[in-house]
């Protein structure tokens, strides 16, 4: 099979709608496939994978994670859960995140407390989607990291309850009805349960909260990435929980979080 040049793989990304078809094509190329595995990739880039699982990387925090068919996408917006993590942060603690998806929020959030002197990190990450966690084991390799699969809380140790310095979760938070309005990429190509935050987009942020202050030390933190839209009945939902609530956004990389705390 001939090997496509530049030109051509950046006309057919064009062709196929893609707006960076120049960046892409030279994404595609600089991976080195052989010819039958480039035309594989770009097939299932014209046919609308997102570019990131068609690479089998995304960039994050400067890292390159890996991800795979199937799996949420990390976004950059998401680097500000890291940064309030690690703001927050106390040497000795543990830090959980549930709904972890390929670990990206504890593989960054360990790359920067690396070369930092104290004790390391104890880490759990937690995820329901199998694919997902079998990347996050990859992301997090060598790691003082425990990838966990179930449903939120419930493959967590009892050991550490009430111990954990921070958790953070970026949760499903489409409402459920808005889902269909979604790019073609993220609504037909990542899983719905990574998505789908219920009827008005904080179902699964209701449950976060509830279960948090039984896993939270006293004056722990609860991070929970929302949107402007939701951002209000997340941050109600802390207070329900008895946690204090605090908005926190970043324009520039269009971040927002709620910041919970445990008296």
């Amino acid at each position: 099979m001939r090997q496509p040049g530049l030109e051509e793989l950046v006309a057919r990304l064009r062709a196929a709608g893609c707006v960076f078809a120049e960046d892409e094509a030279a994404l595609l190329l600089g991976e080195g496939f052989g010819a039958a595995e480039l035309e594989e990739r770009l097939r299932r880039r014209e046919a609308g994978e997102p570019l990131e699982t068609v690479l089998g990387w995304v960039e994050f925090w400067g890292l390159r994670l890996a991800v795979a068919p199937g799996v949420f996408v990390p976004r950059r917006r998401t680097e500000l859960l890291v940064r309030l993590a690690l703001d927050r942060w106390r040497d000795g603690g543990i830090l959980v995140d549930l709904c972890t998806g390929v670990g990206d929020i504890p593989a960054a959030f360990l790359d920067a407390r690396r070369l930092h002197p104290g004790p390391s990190p104890e880490v759990f990450a937690v995820d329901l989607d199998p694919v997902a966690v079998e990347c996050a084991h990859r992301n997090l390799a060598g790691a003082r990291a425990s990838v966990l699969i179930g449903d939120l809380d419930a493959p967590l140790p009892d050991r550490i309850r009430g111990r954990v310095t921070v958790m953070t979760a970026n949760a499903p938070y489409v409402p459920s009805g808005e889902i269909e309005l979604m790019p073609r990429d993220a609504r037909e190509f990542e899983p719905a349960l990574s998505l789908d935050g219920g009827r008005d987009g904080v179902s699964l942020h209701r449950r976060i909260a509830e279960l948090a202050p039984r896993w939270l030390a006293p004056g722990g933190h609860l991070i929970i990435e929302t949107s402007g839209g939701q951002a209000q009945r997340t941050a109600d939902a802390m207070r329900a929980a008895g946690l204090t609530a605090t908005l926190v956004e970043d324009a520039e990389i269009a971040g927002t979080a709620v910041v919970g705390q445990l008296p």
